[in-house]
């Protein structure tokens, strides 16, 4: 499954690194990085990585110190302390490591984890589902509703292994629990956003939680949760109240368990 909104590669100048396509900058970001021209050749078409930087250490080392100047410039916002891979595709080799918050500024392709949190049983309205609405003091989407567990893929995690992580420190979900993860395939998403690209494969899972579970956060990421029927979670979505990721995740939990739902609520009117 692919999302793609408000794209337009015709305005974007590519990343390379070690001759290689790793991510898209506009013009302003690209001509940032143009403080730098020990590190970056900036032109019109592309902005080059220097190839005088020979490994991975050398990148990454350049990058902290040109990514903490932009941070000091406030172009880079919400530092995490978690590096994330500058590669080409899930599982090609790893030509530098960034800090997590610059991902979007250049544009990298970034990995995460998503997680349906299903409630066993159900009622009259069908399956249900737990929500959670994020902090408003989480750097991206603050106090919009997303998925029970979610969050990146930092380095030395695969997908599974860093939502077993998340699904504690989010939900209080420990390791007995986490054990029933499903995966359910992944989701591209590639648009504009306001601080810079995302570029993102979104890994999906499902998990059928007790009807007697209630989700307690961890490390404060999450303001609450909402034990939400398919309706109520499509009139989140209606009102572009849920996250672009987040939705695309909890759309496809509700195409397999209640295809008709879906059906009938993004169905074009042809009663005109």
């Amino acid at each position: 499954m692919a999302a793609r909104s408000a794209f337009d590669a015709a305005a974007l100048v590519p990343w390379i690194v070690a001759g290689q396509r790793v991510g898209w900058l506009d013009a302003k970001r690209a001509a940032l990085l143009g403080r730098w021209p020990q590190w970056f050749e900036v032109s019109a078409g592309r902005v080059d990585l220097r190839n005088t930087l020979a490994t991975e250490g050398e990148r990454t080392a350049a990058l902290a110190e040109v990514i903490a100047r932009l941070a000091e410039g406030g172009h880079v916002r919400g530092w995490r302390d978690e590096q994330f891979v500058v590669n080409t595709g899930w599982g090609t080799p790893v030509l530098a490591l960034i800090e997590r918050a610059a991902a979007r500024f250049f544009g990298i392709r970034t990995y995460a984890a998503h997680m349906n949190g299903l409630i066993e049983g159900g009622d009259d309205a069908g399956p249900m589902l737990w929500l959670a609405r994020r902090a408003n003091t989480k750097p991206i989407d603050p106090g919009m509703w997303d998925n029970l567990v979610a969050g990146g893929i930092g380095h030395g995690f695969d997908a599974r292994g860093a939502l077993e992580k998340e699904c504690w420190e989010e939900a209080g979900i420990g390791a007995d629990l986490a054990a029933g993860l499903m995966p359910r395939g992944t989701i591209d998403v590639l648009r504009a956003v306001p601080e810079g690209i995302q570029n993102e494969t979104l890994f999906a899972f499902d998990l059928t939680l007790p009807a007697s579970f209630t989700p307690a956060n961890q490390d404060g990421e999450v303001a609450g949760h909402l034990r939400a029927s398919p309706d109520a979670a499509l009139d989140i979505m209606a009102d572009c109240a849920m996250t672009v990721d987040a939705t695309l995740v909890t759309l496809g939990a509700l195409a397999r368990l209640i295809p008709s739902v879906v059906l009938q609520r993004f169905a074009p009117d042809n009663n005109t």
